[in-house]
């Protein structure tokens, strides 16, 4: 047990000395997790007098000094921090806009600089953060896809799905069936093999994205080397040299495609990106960018500045010396030193080849955004931030500053988990974060914001505390670290309202009180899936969809869960089974999937959503007149479902309209199971192609279903017409506000 001058200290330090893995059990956090929490956050607990020493600093400091280093203000009204000062004191603030006043009330949203002079002679100065009161909702309830990018393959990408599929299946959702966005998985760029980590959210960079997900042929100087010239215009340096250099790539991009699509191979991102990587060099190589798109670029190295040539040097060391940078010789370990500058003039070029990739990945995303808005999305592409980086990546090694040195983010035990969870991703240190006005997270949501219409944060809970795991021990011996949820909420919001985007946190799990409440204040969406909206506190059973909260985005499933079709039939259990992760006897684990199948259908049928098979013995068609099967009719209607809550955004895992069994991710297996590298798949497990998806009648069928209007949450349904809308009308609904969504993170 911490005594209680350690726990006074860690409490001043935002580390916590318990926690609570339900509501009627409490835990003391372990001396050495706090110890060496502290010891993260550059406090020395390691002895009783260092104890009493650092927390006498702390009480001394906390007591003389004026401001925080971070002050928020929501609106125009006086930030309750400067309100709060004692009387006669004169503020001076510097705003963003360049102004420089002296009062706080009525600031215009940003990140300011304020200075305060105390009568008693004190001074201090902070970063102000204004933002809006909250953001806005969405403009009109919707429906949308959700899919993972590399998944969705078609007869023209190199082996995995890439940015012109999107594109492609934006443009068609949007104008043929009226969807209202795509969201996707993280599109961060990864940590380089071979072999690469598969998992999206374990990147090195989340402020830039991977050049993997690039179409080669959208690039403009590829056109110069691809095609045949003759004399004259094009002849010169597109001459036969560089075309000679893409047929290797084009040969391995074809073999790749068939060996997914045709002959049940994995995706392979390293070889992707291996096929991939040399034709781009053959481009920047052999082809130089014209006056205009030369501006662009500069334009572009200007705009992201030191991140990006600290990205751009990391990928060129990474290319010399392997990922791991911690392993690299002394001085490139420090993105400032000397010898790293050296290193980044002699490798100038492999520096602008990689600055290079990221600018044509970043003008290929904004324009499938801008191609999503087109096709009549009014939200088009929901990207989605991971919670971490990967120790090796280059923003571990570029920001080594802000981040806690020794410790991973994780989960701590709870019933549905009792060795807790490690991620392997290092935190951001609050105190630095508040020094700094909260920069680098600014920084990155400015990022992704510039082809986002929506953002899916991946655990957003983060943002008010995170469990940190010392190195080398189990996730067992963590503890909560807090952070400043209000300053990171504003710069948050801040931000998305800048870019006139939309927020979803991914709220699942373990959620601490008042975390949904706060969110749903500043007008973050939180996420609802299907088969946990239940009366946890009470009987259990399925809540009403009446009841549901209106601000969420809800689905039946989601990556890390099985396909709809497995888990209606079982054979989710079969899969786990097989792979040694039930915790109980099969046939016990069979018996509750059944039953939690039962329930569900025994519900549709009264409410009067499950069409055709099993109720009055119709049998639904689809569009082109076929008849849909019986395990269609429980997909569609578990979709219905949906529709009857008030939830504003209703998304539709894009398998499930062709019958997908197989989990794009199967918690708690690493090389048992291949996660992150299967395509999109009909029930048989043969991979279905974009072309084919677009073409499928039952995928229409599930989407002619969502697309559906209703008068009302909870009314009748609507003939589903034909008019090409992106909306499903509602009126908001009771929301409810104290549940548990899911029974543990995946």
């Amino acid at each position: 047990m911490p005594s209680a001058d350690l726990s006074r200290l860690a409490a001043l330090h935002g580390v916590a000395t318990s926690y609570s893995p339900s509501p009627d059990r409490t835990v003391a956090a372990s001396v050495t997790a706090v110890t060496r929490a502290l010891a993260a956050l550059g406090v020395d607990a390691g002895t009783p007098e260092a104890v009493r020493a650092a927390l006498a600093a702390r009480e001394r400091e906390r007591a003389e000094r004026l401001l925080p280093p971070t002050v928020v203000g929501w609106g125009t009204g006086v930030p309750p921090a400067l309100a709060a000062l004692p009387g006669g004191t004169l503020l001076l603030v510097r705003t963003e806009q360049g102004e420089t006043r002296p009062s706080a009330e009525n600031l215009p949203p940003g990140v300011h600089r304020v200075t305060a002079t105390a009568p008693d002679g004190r001074t201090g100065e902070a970063h102000l953060i204004v933002a809006p009161p909250g953001l806005p909702a969405p403009p009109a309830r919707s429906y949308g896809l959700l899919v993972q990018l590399y998944s969705l393959l078609s007869r023209r990408s190199w082996g995995m799905g890439d940015l012109a599929d999107l594109g492609d299946l934006a443009d068609w959702a949007g104008r043929t069936l009226g969807a209202g966005f795509v969201q996707i998985n993280p599109l961060h760029a990864a940590v380089p093999g071979p072999p690469t980590d598969p998992s999206p959210y374990r990147p090195s960079s989340r402020r830039f994205p991977d050049p993997v997900h690039l179409r080669i042929e959208d690039v403009p100087e590829f056109a110069y080397l691809s095609e045949s010239k003759g004399e004259g215009a094009g002849a010169g340096v597109e001459g036969a040299e560089g075309r000679a250099r893409l047929e290797g790539p084009l040969r391995r991009a074809a073999e790749l495609r068939e060996a997914v699509l045709d002959k049940g191979a994995l995706i392979d991102r390293d070889a992707v990106w291996a096929a991939k990587k040399a034709a781009l060099e053959a481009v920047v190589d052999e082809v130089p960018l014209g006056p205009g798109r030369l501006a662009a670029y500069r334009d572009f190295l200007a705009e992201q500045g030191q991140a990006l040539e600290d990205h751009a040097t990391w990928c060129a060391l990474a290319e010399v010396h392997g990922p791991a940078w911690h392993t690299w010789p002394a001085p490139l370990r420090d993105p400032r030193s000397p010898g790293t500058a050296r290193a980044r003039r002699e490798l100038a070029a492999r520096v602008d080849f990689h600055s290079r990739l990221a600018w044509l990945t970043d003008t290929q995303l904004t324009a499938v955004q801008r191609t999503a808005r087109e096709a009549g999305m009014p939200l088009g592409i929901v990207h989605d931030l991971a919670v971490g980086v990967h120790p090796e990546g280059s923003d571990a090694w570029a920001q080594q500053d802000t981040l806690a040195a020794g410790m991973s983010v994780g989960a701590p035990p709870d019933a549905f988990n009792a060795r807790g969870q490690d991620w392997g991703l290092p935190p951001w240190r609050p105190d630095r974060l508040a020094a700094c006005g909260y920069a680098p997270f600014r920084a990155l949501l400015q990022a992704l914001f510039r082809y986002a219409g929506a953002l899916r944060i991946d655990h957003v809970m983060g943002l008010f505390r995170l469990w940190w795991v010392p190195r080398g021990l189990p996730p067992t011996e963590g503890t909560y670290v807090r952070y400043d949820a209000e300053a990171m909420l504003a710069v948050l919001v801040l931000e998305a309202s800048r870019a006139g985007a939309v927020v979803i946190g991914e709220d699942l799990g373990t959620v601490e009180p008042g975390v949904r409440e706060t969110l749903r204040e500043r007008g973050v969406y939180g996420t609802s899936v299907l088969w946990f909206e239940r009366d946890w506190e009470g009987d259990g059973r399925p809540l009403p969809p009446e009841t549901w909260r209106a601000d969420c985005l809800a689905t039946v499933t989601t990556h890390d869960l099985p396909p709809t079709a497995s888990r209606l039939t079982g054979e989710h259990v079969g899969l786990r089974d097989g792979l040694g992760l039930l915790t109980r006897p099969l046939a016990e684990e069979h018996a509750e999937a059944a039953a939690d199948t039962a329930e569900w259908l025994d519900l549709l049928t009264r409410l009067g959503l499950l069409h055709g098979h099993g109720t009055d013995g119709t049998v639904s068609t689809r569009a082109d007149g076929t008849a849909a099967t019986e395990e269609e009719a429980r997909i569609q209607a578990v979709h219905r479902y949906l529709l009857r809550t008030p939830a504003r955004m209703i998304g539709v895992w894009l398998p499930d309209g062709v019958g997908d069994r197989r989990p794009q991710n199967l918690p708690g297996t690493w090389d048992q199971y291949p996660n992150w590298r299967l395509p999109v798949a009909d029930a048989q497990g043969r991979p279905v192609t974009l072309e084919d998806l677009t073409a499928s009648p039952r995928l229409r069928a599930l989407l002619d279903v969502v697309r559906t209007r209703t008068d009302r949450p909870g009314g009748a349904e609507g003939t589903g017409g034909g008019s090409n809308t992106s909306t499903v009308d509602s009126a908001d609904g009771a929301d409810s506000a104290d549940r548990a969504d899911a029974p543990g993170r995946t």
